[in-house]
């Protein structure tokens, strides 16, 4: 039993994010009565562009324009699709990149990493990460994502989670971090999804956060 939600750090105007962003939002996590290190973690996304066979035309209008590929940290042996304008999400094995690699009917033309430390605290497991374009690239990001593990209803936790973002502000608020972070709001009806949260509703999730991420970069840049 799990649920998730998924932030991100917005930036005052004018603030450049860097580094040390990242670790004073780790230090805020670590100044939790009670909190413990609890490893690193490490999500990827790939945005997908479909190939047409025939390098002359343009792609068929039936592949979705805006594949999204997710491999989420807690499932290895997993590969998630999303694709938003369809209000779709589909779970494969991991293999299936190497199907994908070898039909080259997509290919990856863009990639992000998630990647930071893991925090356990009470019934909670907090991941803030940085969010990185490519490989090799400058800070684009920052994330956090909210674990609350004895439920798997989001009516129920809603509450719970609600608090929890509550104290969290706060706590970046008295640090003064120079910006705020922001919950991913979703409408997971859209998608087809219940109240009773799955890996779908994470990979939704990073989906819309990472629009949210690239929006506030180009804002600051």
């Amino acid at each position: 039993m799990t649920v998730k939600w998924l932030m991100h750090f917005q930036p005052n105007q004018g603030t450049t994010l860097t580094s040390q962003v990242m670790a004073e939002a780790c230090a805020v996590a670590e100044s939790f009565p009670g909190v413990s290190r609890d490893g690193r973690w490490r999500s990827a996304m790939t945005f997908y562009r479909a190939v047409p066979r025939d390098q002359s035309l343009p792609a068929p209008s039936d592949l979705p324009r805006d594949l999204i590929g997710i491999s989420l940290h807690d499932l290895p042996n997993e590969y998630l699709f999303v694709m938003r304008s369809q209000r779709l999400i589909l779970r494969a094995h991991s293999s299936v990149q190497t199907v994908m690699d070898k039909l080259q009917s997509y290919k990856g033309r863009f990639f992000i990493n998630f990647e930071g430390l893991q925090y356990k605290w009470g019934d909670f497991k907090l991941r803030i990460g940085k969010c990185l374009y490519n490989p090799n690239e400058a800070l684009r990001g920052i994330v956090m994502e909210v674990e609350y593990l004895p439920l798997s209803s989001m009516d129920k936790s809603q509450r719970v989670m609600e608090e929890f973002y509550e104290i969290w502000r706060e706590a970046v608020a008295s640090k003064l971090l120079a910006g705020q972070f922001i919950n991913t709001e979703v409408n997971f009806v859209e998608y087809g999804l219940g109240d009773s949260y799955t890996p779908q509703h994470t990979a939704v999730l990073y989906g819309m956060c990472v629009v949210q991420v690239i929006a506030s970069s180009n804002k600051n840049q």
